[in-house]
């Protein structure tokens, strides 16, 4: 074995019964038990009165987890698995919820399988929800991109479809389409939400998202307290996420720029894109909310192929991770009270 740089006469003669010092000693480790008679304390210290040197951390023992269905942006192409039919839309929900999920978002799609706003279609979907879980809370993407879908999304939280609604104060390429929202119509979307009782979630995709919301929705005192943020950063067109160290760096700067703005915020983390059920994993760790589902990914794992193949598998993988964190799954009724959501019903809270 090569010998390197270490200076092995110098090791030698500290192992020698009299040491360089003069002093007899063995060739031993240093170890004085200062607070005994414990010998690691691993709550106080000896030299200390009621001093708590490890306090547990301030993480929340309750999670909301929102389980998307299937979303506006992916095909079959993009993942042979999804839900687009409007039955399977249904079932997947309703499967979901019998698993325990306290939300279910939803998108439906029309026969061409893209996304539509048609009442019809929603009702398919939510009345049964609304029958067999009066208490689950329903998130509905109310997005108008056609001609006429504006009164169809106010028709819809008219009737009480919807608990909450995202608002997106973006302007992004995403994948390759142009997603954006004028600051007009994202404000006179979360008047209408606000008068009708949906709770409407600020959805970000870039930090800049981020400061958009804060300056038309926030500083103008449109939006009202406790606010309610959604994260999805690691879309196409997103914040960049392709590695580890990336994704961390990302979800603490959205974490962080949001804290600066409210510090009571309640956030959710999406697990969105190539960064997965990682990034909703560390949302965990950091005492947040998530968001799981078909919607926002195709990948089970951000270093892997393998495809969901159905909703509720991926909510059952978070309930058993959330439950082995220490962690538990709250209530919706809970979970309305946190954010100032309606009461069941429509009645406003």
């Amino acid at each position: 074995m090569s010998k390197g740089k270490v200076n092995w006469d110098w090791v030698n003669e500290w192992k020698k019964d009299v040491n360089p010092l003069g002093v007899k000693e063995e060739f031993k480790a240093m170890w004085i038990p200062y607070g005994l008679p414990e010998i690691v304390d691993p709550v106080g210290t000896k030299y200390g009165i009621d001093v708590e040197v490890q306090p547990a951390w301030d993480i929340p023992k309750q999670v909301f987890i929102s389980q998307t269905i299937v979303g506006a942006f992916y095909s079959k192409r993009g993942n042979p698995n999804h839900p687009i039919e409007i039955d399977a839309i249904r079932d997947q929900a309703l499967a979901c919820l019998e698993a325990g999920a306290p939300n279910v978002h939803i998108h439906v799609r029309d026969e061409q399988g893209y996304n539509t706003l048609d009442p019809e279609l929603f009702h398919h979907v939510i009345d049964p929800i609304r029958k067999e879980y009066p208490d689950r809370i329903v998130c509905g993407c109310m997005v108008p991109f056609q001609d006429g879908e504006w009164d169809k999304m106010i028709g819809c939280m008219e009737e009480g479809l919807f608990d909450q609604t995202p608002i997106n104060p973006t302007a992004c390429y995403c994948g390759d389409c142009l997603l954006a929202k004028p600051p007009h119509v994202m404000i006179e979307k979360t008047r209408i939400c606000q008068e009708l009782g949906v709770k409407p979630q600020i959805a970000v995709y870039s930090d800049g998202d981020i400061d958009n919301a804060d300056r038309y929705l926030i500083k103008t005192g449109l939006l009202e307290k406790p606010y309610y943020w959604i994260i999805l950063p690691a879309l196409p067109g997103g914040s960049p996420m392709q590695n580890p160290h990336a994704m961390v760096d990302v979800l603490m700067h959205y974490v962080r720029r949001i804290k600066e703005i409210d510090e009571e915020s309640q956030i959710v983390v999406c697990a969105s894109g190539r960064a997965s059920s990682y990034l909703a994993t560390f949302a965990l760790l950091l005492g947040l909310h998530i968001r799981i589902g078909m919607e926002d990914t195709v990948w089970m794992w951000p270093h892997r192929n393998e495809m969901i193949k159905k909703n509720v598998d991926h909510f059952n993988m978070f309930k058993q991770l959330i439950e082995l964190l220490g962690r538990e799954i709250i209530d919706p009724n809970e979970f309305r009270k946190m954010i100032g959501m309606r009461k069941p019903g429509g009645k406003l809270k």
